[in-house]
């Protein structure tokens, strides 16, 4: 008997996901909790397990394809129960709809036997049934990106990486072999280069399609800049006592082990102002007409990866301490940047934090996460002429850019909430170390 795994609500407020690439073919035996398929939602990549063990009768959706939550992916004969008979099994199997109508999420509640029409599969290249029945080669997520977008089909391309990785490099040669054109560090060499302005067209053009996390950046920012009203405000500091603490810090036994950043120390600094200016913890809510003031700090640090640009949150960060706000951020970053980040982390902020200066960016206007009354962007920090105690020296000088929701923060708490912070860059022993 059949079983069917549609494709469960991973996330709340998600209804779709893409297939990044199926960890098992038909015929292909599996296990309970045993991953089968990794999908790419607005938020994340995720790696979903079989809720049933049994034999892979067939897949119903391809890589590349776009699912809504609640469609079948994937069926799973089970020899057992056919052998047992087919008997109905108890409500509430992953991916089928439960009594509240929504789709269930958990593992272990029992299989259930349905049945499924399958949807007709876009027209496209398909490879070849050897192919597709080699087991999936490691490589890792941006790796595997670029082939998809170069159409390369991982299990043709053998892995010159320890262990059998595919690499970067080896993608790129099987794009353009040596004989065509090599891909270099400066772009593409041989006869490849010859007369085509780009890779794979003679056009100067690349498409990509919009979806995942840019689609769901887009769609943020969007909503954001025409829904609250921006307000953007600016201060240049000397952080360069904050920039001697550190240095003092690290030294310390209790700091030998944390990646002590600026980043930190702004953090820290935010979550404490955010007391003296509970507005910028606040967020508008048109629906009920009330504006929601909130005595924690859920705070979002930007983080650029393959993927996108992902706010992952640190919970309860005004309850930290500057080392333990030091270790959430080095993890937060960590997990952004391997496609690691949970969900749940990315839900909830209050307040954003996002560092440009790692960039060699000075400042920038910060667009608002929808939700939020205030992100704070932390500029580079730079040697640069500075009047100290009455003379022109060098000193660490940093920009700092608060944007915030007009019809929440006016103009005088913004400006207090950032000389706030500025303060305690510019004197932090006392207050952000502890």
């Amino acid at each position: 008997m059949a079983r069917i795994f549609a494709l469960p609500d991973v996330g709340e407020g998600l209804t779709e996901a893409e297939i990044l690439s199926w960890r098992v073919a038909p015929g292909d035996t599996v296990t309970v909790n045993q991953i089968i398929v990794e999908i790419e939602t607005a938020k994340a990549a995720v790696e979903l397990p079989s809720p049933y063990a049994g034999v892979v009768s067939e897949l119903f959706a391809e890589p590349g394809a776009t699912v809504a939550v609640g469609t079948p992916i994937i069926a799973i004969d089970d020899p057992l129960s056919a052998a047992a008979g087919s008997e109905p099994a108890p409500a509430g199997t992953i991916g089928e709809e439960g009594p509240s109508g929504r789709i269930t999420t958990l593992v272990g509640y029992g299989p259930q036997a349905s049945t499924v029409t399958r949807r007709p599969r876009k027209a496209g290249p398909t490879a070849s049934p050897a192919a597709a029945r080699a087991p999936l080669p490691q490589a890792k997520p941006p790796v595997r990106r670029l082939a998809k977008e170069l159409g390369i089909d991982l299990r043709t391309v053998p892995g010159s990486g320890a262990g059998g990785v595919v690499t970067r490099e080896d993608v790129q040669r099987a794009a353009h072999p040596v004989g065509n054109g090599t891909v270099t560090g400066a772009g593409i060499t041989g006869s490849a280069a010859v007369g085509s302005a780009a890779v794979g067209s003679g056009t100067g053009q690349r498409r990509e399609p919009i979806r995942g996390v840019r689609r769901a950046t887009a769609a943020a920012v969007v909503s954001s800049a025409f829904t609250a009203p921006h307000v953007t405000v600016f201060l240049t500091v000397d952080v360069t006592p904050m920039m001697e603490l550190r240095d003092r810090l690290v030294a310390q036994p209790r700091f030998r082990d944390v990646k002590l950043t600026p980043l930190a120390f702004a953090a820290r600094a935010l979550c404490l102002a955010a007391r003296r200016t509970p507005e910028v913890n606040a967020s508008w809510d048109e629906a009920t007409g009330e504006i929601v003031y909130f005595d924690y700090v859920h705070l979002g640090i930007a983080a650029a990866t393959p993927r996108g640009l992902v706010v992952p949150k640190i919970r309860n960060a005004d309850r930290m301490s500057l080392r333990e706000l030091a270790i959430a951020v080095d993890e937060l970053a960590a997990s952004a940047r391997e496609g690691r980040t949970a969900l749940g982390d990315m839900l909830g902020g209050t307040v954003t934090i996002t560092n440009i200066g790692v960039f060699g960016v000075d400042t920038g206007t910060p667009i608002l996460n929808p939700g939020e009354s205030a992100i704070l962007a932390l500029g580079a920090i730079r040697d640069m002429p500075w009047v100290h105690d009455g003379a022109v020296v060098a000193r660490k000088v940093c920009q700092l850019a608060l944007s915030v929701d007009h019809r929440v923060v006016d103009g005088q708490q913004a400006s207090q909430f950032l000389v706030a912070i500025a303060t305690l860059l510019t004197d932090p022993a006392q207050a952000i170390t502890f």
